[in-house]
């Protein structure tokens, strides 16, 4: 279930996309499929609720499976207790129709995104002027 959204993601990205780029594919798919869970739990559609939230949660499933804790350590053990939260909520909202742990995990997920859009940009910079200086 999980590797087909997840290959699916790389097939619609740019096959050369980076690490950081798919990461931050990721990040805006399970953004969006928690906005679109939302917008079914206020709708009444249960189907729909079910099948965002799935989406959502295997987007989160494989990032806390592709964490590096040898190379991340303590930021990748952080990382993985936040996805861990997160997959619970998801299975809260299925199961009880509230959207209040979707909410949660969007604020989480925004935070999370503009922070890795922040590392990413500063990784460019560096590798840039690092090419500059070169």
């Amino acid at each position: 279930m999980m590797k087909n959204a997840y290959q699916k993601y790389k097939q619609t990205s740019v096959q050369s996309a980076s690490k950081e780029k798919i990461l931050l594919m990721l990040y805006e798919g399970a953004i969006k499929f928690t906005k679109l869970a939302i917008k079914a739990i206020e709708e009444k559609k249960i189907a729909d609720r079910g099948q965002n939230i799935g989406r959502a949660f295997d987007i989160i499933m494989e990032l806390n499976n592709t964490l590096d804790h040898k190379v991340g350590g303590d930021i990748a053990n952080q990382l993985e207790q936040l996805y861990m939260f997160m997959m619970e909520q998801y299975t809260k909202a299925n199961i009880s129709g509230d959207a209040a742990p979707l909410h949660a995990n969007l604020k989480l997920l925004n935070t999370l995104y503009d922070g890795w859009v922040q590392a990413v940009e500063k990784i460019k910079k560096e590798s840039d002027d690092g090419k500059k200086a070169g």
